[in-house]
């Protein structure tokens, strides 16, 4: 019997996407401000990286490795990071994104090892601690996103999975992060002789049809493609940012 095929979306697919929608909105961020559209777009890159955060975390050879190549990227991103974000080398006020994931995999860390006790009580009580900590953690240490960062990688490894409750607690909790959370600028729409308002953050929202449309193909995969990945955020930013001292 001949199977049927469905058009489906691969990790590296997911990465691509990611990368040049947050290339669209740093480049508004730093060198062309006039161009609102290129930061909604921008919108949907941080909820495909904290999605591929999780599956990087489930699919890893090596959670070491893993942890350990987000930690040396997030120390090569920082002085970038800085000079986009501050003009200058030291920053403390704010945090690259990296670092926000890696508090994330702790927190998912922590909640691996409450199922292996095999009780349901811990499970709940360590998953209630988790968002509450995350909640904290992102707040005091100022990472990119804050807490709404941390609670988006979180919301993705809570509901990991294609059942339709996953999908629709993916979708509610990305809305209450995004449009309560985060917030943002609103947008006046006049349409059909009525006025209508759409939230900047509410464009994260569609990230949610690439990730929908992936069902665990990681896509074409070797060492260049993996580095390129992880060295794409320092040296885009440290680009920017000289731009923006420069400037």
């Amino acid at each position: 019997m001949e199977q049927k095929r469905h058009f489906e979306v691969t990790s590296l697919a997911l990465h691509i996407m990611a990368m040049l929608f947050m290339l669209c909105d740093h480049l508004w961020a730093v060198v062309i401000p006039d161009q609102n559209w290129m930061t909604c777009i921008g919108r949907m890159a941080f909820p495909l990286f904290a999605f591929l955060i999780v599956e990087g975390y489930f699919h890893t050879g090596s959670l070491k490795r893993y942890v350990g190549r987000l930690l040396l990227f997030a120390v090569l991103s920082e002085i970038p990071f800085n000079l986009v974000m501050g003009s200058r080398i030291l920053y403390p006020l704010h945090q690259n994104v990296l670092w926000t994931f890696l508090i994330a995999i702790g927190l998912i860390w922590l909640n691996e090892k409450a199922k292996q006790t095999g009780r349901l009580w811990i499970r709940i009580l360590v998953g209630l601690g988790t968002v509450v900590l995350g909640y904290i953690l992102g707040l005091i240490t100022m990472v990119d996103f804050q807490c709404g960062g941390v609670l988006t990688v979180l919301t993705f490894y809570f509901f990991r999975g294609r059942k339709w409750w996953n999908l629709l607690g993916q979708l509610a909790l990305l809305a209450y992060i995004n449009l309560e959370m985060l917030g943002g600028l609103v947008y006046e729409v006049r349409l059909l002789g009525g006025t209508f308002y759409i939230a900047q953050q509410a464009f994260a929202l569609l990230a949610l049809l690439p990730i929908w449309l992936y069902r665990g193909k990681q896509g074409r995969h070797n060492k260049f493609l993996q580095y390129a990945c992880y060295a794409f955020y320092p040296v885009h930013l440290l680009i920017l940012g000289l731009l923006q001292v420069l400037s």
